[in-house]
């Protein structure tokens, strides 16, 4: 397994999802961080099904995340998000991305626990503004000072992601990399025998989610 492929191979993979059994992989980290595009490659290199848990709340609500913020606020968006990810993660194995302020839920965190392997993106300042910038869509950064809201955020919940099961480094790289560094996380997290892995051809703002 030393030869590097574009995705693991069959056996290693399958020692993989063994040691993982019926647990979701659980990306948590700030907005920007890149997990739900990190957690479809992940997906992808471990042939597992992937979920967003925005996507989800919006196909359930059929409004989107920005609507349900500024109809309900946060403490309603904050409750139906936990009921919403309390069911993804019956559904395990799979990769599972969660929305910023969802780890910050204490009784999300134990489900998540008790369901899943975590793993936090973890990202600095100037690449969080530099990719949330590009979107409009997030209700949190509707605000004079966006990057002071980001620079609070990461002050209240760094912390809280820290007690996730893996912390990666997430940075201006094409996701192949980190995905195959979460990968790599995941293996020793669970003692498996490293999988080897490939990146090919993707450009760096394709991690941007």
């Amino acid at each position: 397994m030393n030869a590097l492929s574009p995705n693991p191979t069959d056996e290693g993979r399958a020692a993989l999802i063994e040691a993982l059994g019926s647990r979701s992989i659980v990306f948590v980290g700030l907005m920007g961080a890149g997990k739900t595009a990190i957690g479809r490659k992940v997906a992808t290199m471990l042939s597992l099904p992937f979920m967003d848990s925005d996507q989800e709340i919006e196909s359930v609500s059929r409004m989107t995340v920005p609507e349900l913020f500024e109809r309900y606020g946060e403490p309603e968006f904050r409750a139906l998000e936990q009921r919403v990810i309390l069911r993804l993660l019956e559904n395990g194995p799979q990769v599972l991305s969660t929305g910023g302020g969802a780890f910050m839920n204490a009784q999300t965190r134990e489900a998540i626990s008790a369901h899943g392997v975590s793993v936090w993106l973890k990202a600095d300042l100037d690449l969080l503004m530099e990719r949330v910038s590009k979107k409009q869509n997030r209700p949190l950064l509707k605000n004079p000072d966006p990057r002071g809201v980001l620079e609070k955020l990461m002050g209240e919940r760094y912390p809280v992601y820290a007690t996730a099961d893996l912390t990666v480094p997430t940075r201006d790289d094409r996701k192949e990399i980190i995905a195959g560094e979460v990968v790599a996380a995941l293996c020793a997290h669970l003692g498996v025998e490293a999988i080897a892995t490939g990146a090919t051809g993707a450009t760096t703002d394709e991690v941007q989610s």
